[in-house]
């Protein structure tokens, strides 16, 4: 199974859980991205990034550059504590 395949099945798996009027107001919100451009801008996977400095999940101080010195990095953004 591939990268894209176990995504989709985990993706059909959490929406089955949440109430259809929820999914639909997600859904309007992800069109609304897609049509007002934002997606075009969006970073691509190999896409350089300036080097950074922020605070991890747990608070630790992370500087990209440092992290790529050990290797590939993958980003991931969430909008704070829920």
């Amino acid at each position: 199974m591939s990268l894209q395949e176990k995504l989709n099945e985990l993706k059909k798996g959490a929406l089955s859980r949440l109430k259809p009027e929820d999914v639909a107001i997600m859904e309007a919100a992800t069109a609304e991205l897609v049509r007002s451009g934002i997606v075009q801008g969006a970073k691509k996977a190999g896409d350089g990034a300036p080097d950074f400095t922020l605070p991890s999940a747990s608070g630790e101080m992370v500087r990209l550059a440092a992290r790529l010195a050990e290797g590939p990095v993958v980003l991931t953004f969430y909008r704070g504590t829920w």
